[in-house]
This record gives C-alpha cells, sequence and structure tokens, in this order.
C-alpha cells in the first residue's frame, strides 16, 4: 500500500489487489454536522444533486457514463463525510476517478434537476415514518445530541429540504468540498506507484498547485450528550426500543476498541452473542438484536436497538440490564475473551476481504489518522485489551445511570 499528500492538500491511498474488478472513492470531509448556516439536510442532499450535471455532462451522461461500462457510481453522507465511490473494471479505473473529481469539483446543480432530487427525498424521509425500527435509532441519535451539531438529521426535515436551492448548493460545496478535507483511495490490481501518479495527476488538474488552507470547520465543538429516557406510543404492531449513550470518540484508541469488542460480544452479527441468546435463542421474545458503535472525531454513540411484541418490552430491558450489569461487575475469563477477540478477528478479516470495503475503510483511516494501519497492528491492538480494560471502560460506557431510552410502543 502507498499512501501520501499531494502539494495541494489532498490525501490518498493506494493498494494492488488481484481482481479484474477496481474501486476508487472520493471522501470529502463534510457532512451533516458541519452544515452551519444551511438547511438542515443540505449535506445529503448535495450528495444526491451532485450527479445532476456538472459543466461538461449532463445528467443523463453521468447516469449512464459507468453503467454501459458494466460499473456503478454511488454515494453516501453520514454526519462527517460525503462519500462518493465507483466499481468498476480495472481498464475503465482511470474513467472513473476522473468522474469522481469532476463531479466533486463542477457539479452544477440545475434547477429543474434539483427539483426532481427534492421529491425523491421528500420521499425518502417520508418513508422513515413506515420503517420504525430505522426511525427510532436517528429519533435517537437527534434526542442524545438534541440543539448541537450531531443531533442534526441526516436526511433533514421535507420543511427544510424544500427549501434548498441550487445557489445554497453551490455555497456549500464551495465552502466545504476543499482538497485539503478530501481522501481519494484506491484498491486495483494496478501497481501502486502508478496509482499514486493517477493521484497526483488528479489533484493537479482539477485543485492546482496552490495549498488550500481548510480553515474553520462548522459543527467542530465539543458535542455534550443529555441523558433522557422516552416512551413515545406509536399504535404500531411491534414495539422498538433503543438504550444507549455517549462512548469514546475515534480518537481514544484504546477505549474505542475495547467498545468495538464489547459491542460484539454483546450484539454483534453472530448467533452467540450474550443478548442474541438471551433474548432470541432462549426466550424467542426478538427477532433481532443489535449493538451499533458510532465514532465520531470528538465524541461516539453506542446503541442498542431491539424490536418485539409490546408485551415482552418490559422482559427484553430487564434482561438487557442484566447483560450490561454483568459487564460491569464481573471481568471476562481468559477462555471466553480469547475466543471473543478470535471471532471479532475473523470477521474483521472476512469484511475487509471486499474490495469495496477495503477501499471505503482506507478511506476512512487516512481522513481521521493520515495514515492505514496494517492487518498486523490491529491484530496486535485487538489482542492486547485486557479484562481490567473491558470491565473499566463498560462501567463508563454501560452504567445504568448514564443510559438514555427511546421507546416506540
Amino acid at each position: 500500500m502507498i499512501t501520501g499528500q499531494t502539494p495541494c492538500g489532498l490525501k490518498y491511498a493506494a493498494k494492488k489487489s488481484g481482481s479484474a474488478v477496481a474501486y476508487c472513492a472520493l471522501s470529502i470531509r463534510c457532512g451533516t454536522r458541519n452544515e452551519g448556516g444551511f438547511h438542515n439536510g443540505i449535506a445529503h442532499f448535495t450528495e444526491h444533486t451532485l450527479f445532476k450535471g456538472t459543466a461538461k455532462k449532463s445528467s443523463a451522461v453521468i447516469n449512464s457514463y459507468l453503467d454501459k461500462l458494466g460499473g456503478e457510481l454511488n454515494a453516501y453522507t453520514t454526519k462527517e463525510e460525503i462519500v462518493l465511490h465507483t466499481t468498476v473494471l480495472k481498464e475503465d479505473l482511470n474513467k472513473a476517478a476522473e468522474l469522481l473529481f469532476e463531479i466533486a469539483t463542477s457539479a452544477t446543480f440545475p434547477k429543474e434537476q434539483i427539483e426532481i432530487e427534492r421529491g425523491v427525498v421528500i420521499d425518502e424521509i417520508n418513508s422513515y415514518k413506515d420503517s420504525p425500527a430505522d426511525d427510532i435509532f436517528d429519533k435517537f441519535e437527534e434526542k442524545l445530541f438534541e440543539g448541537q451539531s450531531l443531533g442534526r438529521s441526516i436526511l433533514g426535515t421535507a420543511a427544510s429540504v424544500r427549501k434548498i436551492t441550487s445557489p445554497e448548493l453551490k455555497d456549500f460545496v464551495s465552502a466545504n468540498f476543499r482538497p485539503s478535507r478530501m481522501v481519494f483511495s484506491v484498491v486495483a490490481d494496478i501497481d501502486e506507484n502508478k496509482l499514486a501518479a493517477k493521484a497526483e495527476k488528479l489533484a493537479l488538474k482539477y485543485f492546482g498547485e496552490e495549498n488550500a488552507d481548510a480553515g474553520e470547520i462548522a459543527g467542530q465543538e465539543k458535542q455534550q450528550a443529555k441523558l433522557f429516557r422516552t416512551v413515545k406510543d406509536m399504535h404500531n404492531h411491534e414495539a422498538n426500543a433503543v438504550i444507549g449513550g455517549p462512548a469514546p470518540s475515534l480518537y481514544q484508541e484504546d477505549e474505542r476498541l475495547a467498545v468495538v469488542l464489547l459491542s460484539n460480544i454483546l450484539a454483534g452479527p453472530a448467533s452467540n452473542s450474550l443478548l442474541n441468546k438471551v433474548l432470541r435463542e432462549k426466550n424467542g421474545w426478538v427477532y433481532g438484536v443489535e449493538c451499533t458503535y458510532t465514532q465520531y472525531s470528538d465524541t461516539g454513540v453506542m446503541a442498542i436497538s431491539l424490536g418485539c411484541d409490546k408485551e415482552n418490552m418490559d422482559n427484553c430491558l430487564a434482561e438487557v440490564d442484566k447483560v450490561l450489569d454483568r459487564l460491569c461487575t464481573k471481568p471476562f475469563s481468559a477462555a471466553f475473551l480469547k475466543a471473543a477477540k478470535r471471532q471479532l478477528l475473523g470477521q474483521l478479516a472476512v469484511s475487509s476481504d471486499n474490495g469495496e470495503t477495503q477501499c471505503l475503510s482506507m478511506a476512512k483511516s487516512m481522513q481521521a489518522f493520515g495514515r492505514v494501519a496494517s492487518d498486523e497492528e490491529n491484530r496486535k491492538a485487538i489482542g492486547s485489551l485486557s479484562p481490567e480494560l473491558l470491565q473499566s471502560v463498560a462501567q463508563k460506557v454501560f452504567a445504568k445511570e448514564k443510559l438514555s431510552k427511546l421507546i416506540y410502543l
């Protein structure tokens, strides 16, 4: 793997693969929390409308540019980044990379296309009303950071999206899409030095040689989580709940990794997770239970989410409390912890075998740390986690008096 930074401030990471398929991504450090004085939802709306035309290509041309080659063009928005990414045959990598940079630097946001996409986004917002399991998770984080930048909804509201204009989209991009806030990552069966040279060439072509200072980034003030216990009568067949609170940030290395492991032990994807065993396998109260850990630059969010019949909600919450209390009061045995680490490392290895996952992960690491940790570094870091550290972190993150709850009945 080769990593570096161009004179204009663009970071890049390139990794050679043995696949006929190539992946590339352009990550911009600018998400929902950076909307500042703009209308809520503009980061996500920008992601949607970047593809609606550039100075050289129409929306129709962009939509078919990679499709006709058998490739894909996608994007997503988080609270802290907008990511554009492609999947193509390796011989079409140059076309894909050029398209990403062209979209990010010369989108025109034509008014007629904006109006069409506005309807699509509003329909996406409204669709969440029919999916309480998705809606409750978003509402939980909005309440946790209410009145702060991380409390802004990624999608925005129908009312706020209706107010976003083409000039506002251009202003948002102008304020935030700077090379010093961007990472270009590639995973392809091409010499890594050639990939690095391609990154340098693209940076020079689209940004020039001048190092554009990133300047102030909106929404980066320290977030203060709020404690709440809220029950809402939603008149749904299924009841839903999210239990959680603040967790270590992206830069609290040891504690961050401890929460990653704890989350996997609690309610990871495997059927042997603690909560899955008691809530589903033993009692049959839930179809699924999940523990997610979202890492931000200045804080994090740990959340346990579940859905069940209304009459089983109290039983589910009581069992969750018991399991969390056990994590806080009883350290793991050496044998249990060894098996849990091996399981997590296996899951990470399987996940990272996917080229797209590698490409997006490389971009996120370069964005956060300016480097990409090796697999060996990650194995050593996870392997060094002790029962004492895990119990200490559990006491901070899972303490009953610090946990917020949002319940839909």
